[in-house]
């Protein structure tokens, strides 16, 4: 089968190695344009672009997918297949474009968790389970006919980093059974059936990654844990009139009882209050400074109890 991959994160690297690799052909590669990224704002390629420059595959980076030489360039490749994974929403004359049609790589059991963040989400509404979806793509995002689905367990206390990690090698080796049932006809689509009663991944920002103590001790640990490692949840304290972004990777419940958003150092550990039971801090970032694990941020910031969470 001969192929155009797009994509643009290491969560979709893993899976254009897969393709790379077996007995078919990744005629064209398609991720974003370079950017700036960082404090130094310094010209970024995606970790999709360094793969395909490395292993010379023809490299796309369309700053507008609807360009006509882009569009003119794909057809010219005459590939059976679009494999698609963490890349941007296509307009139908790109996703119509391949013989046998353009086929989506999502990281959650679908039609549940659609959306940008699907493994976040997972972790912070405290599934059991997530997993691996195949599917068509069409004018809707994440709704098209699905084709495989493997399942994976979610361990007790698993980080969305650790289950991005299992997913990625969980979809690498589903998507070339997804491609060889497609080029032998034996995969039968099967269309998903949307409710208002399933669950979305909306994409992450500012406002839906930040701490609401007022929540009970396991959810905060589930939500905390589901923005480990990136973006990472957060609060902001305050000390002498001036506010700090205040990083949390990881938590540990506990029997204390601590007024709801109270910081308590007890016998060189730092909790804070929730509605049940307090939290002990683990792995923390305060602004400004390196993530690090609370023991030794509080060999420094031994007056930590003296901030206030806002």
């Amino acid at each position: 089968m001969r192929i155009v991959f797009m994509g643009t994160p290491q969560f979709a690297v893993k899976t254009l190695d897969a393709i790379f690799n077996s007995k078919h052909e990744v005629v064209g590669v398609v991720t974003s344009t370079d950017k700036p990224a960082g404090r130094g704002r310094k010209i970024q390629q995606s970790d999709v672009k360094q793969y395909a420059t490395k292993n010379n595959i023809r490299l796309f980076q369309p700053e507008k997918l609807k360009n006509k030489n882009f569009i003119d360039d794909l057809k010219v490749l005459n590939a059976d297949l679009f494999i698609v994974v963490a890349f941007r929403m296509l307009p139908k004359i790109i996703w119509e474009i391949p013989k046998k049609g353009t086929v989506n790589l999502h990281a959650s059991i679908l039609p549940n968790y659609r959306g940008a963040a699907p493994i976040n989400w997972a972790i912070i509404n405290g599934e059991k389970e997530s997993g691996i979806t195949t599917f068509f793509i069409n004018e809707k995002i994440d709704t098209g006919d699905v084709l495989l689905v493997k399942k994976t367990k979610i361990k007790d206390g698993q980080t969305a980093g650790e289950l991005h990690d299992n997913l990625m090698e969980i979809g690498s080796k589903l998507i070339i059974k997804t491609i060889s049932e497609i080029e032998s006809g034996t995969l039968k689509p099967k269309k998903q059936i949307i409710s208002a009663s399933q669950k979305t991944a909306p994409k992450l920002n500012r406002n839906n990654t930040k701490i609401n103590w007022f929540k009970d001790d396991i959810k905060i640990k589930q939500f905390i844990l589901g923005l480990n490692p990136y973006p990472g949840a957060w609060t902001l304290l305050s000390k002498n009139g001036r506010e700090l972004n205040f990083k949390i990777f990881n938590v540990k419940t506990s029997n204390l009882k601590v007024p709801k958003k109270t910081i308590l150092l007890k016998e060189n550990k730092l909790y804070i209050g929730t509605k049940t039971n307090a939290l002990e801090l683990l792995e923390i970032q305060l602004e400004g400074k390196k993530k690090m694990n609370a023991n030794d941020f509080l060999q420094g910031n031994k007056n930590i109890n003296q901030y206030i969470l806002l």
